[in-house]
């Protein structure tokens, strides 16, 4: 992580060093110049996997860069793909599996750590 001269912007390099996003896979916390956010960057070319059913005291905000998963929210199953945002609210309980050729997000916890609740 570096920091640029006179701006306070924080730079992240990915750790594995590449410089492109394909494949990307990593979990931030504690982001530096109080973002207030933790990041999941999740990448899979597998069908059907993912979380099991969980919740947070705050909410989550996935942004669906590649492919699609299938989500429980609550008691709803919402089908989600690629170039839409889906948002969870707090305290609901949800999960995800992934559809046929995977799956590439973005999962925003609006937590600077992250603080799961495993239901299942």
């Amino acid at each position: 992580m570096t920091e640029s001269a006179g701006t306070r912007a924080f730079v992240i390099d990915r750790p594995d060093g590449r410089a492109d996003g394909d494949g990307w896979e990593e979990n931030y916390t504690e982001l530096p110049g109080g973002a207030g956010v933790s990041l999941i960057l999740e990448s899979t070319t597998q069908e059907g996997v993912g979380p099991r059913l969980h919740l947070h005291p705050y909410a989550e905000t996935f942004i669906i860069r590649r492919g699609s998963a299938t989500f429980t929210v609550a008691d709803e199953q919402v089908e989600a793909h690629a170039g839409q945002i889906l948002v969870v609210p707090a305290e609901t309980p949800h999960k995800f599996r992934t559809g046929p050729g995977g799956y590439e997000a973005l999962h925003i916890h609006a937590n600077s750590t992250f603080e799961t609740i495993w239901l299942e």
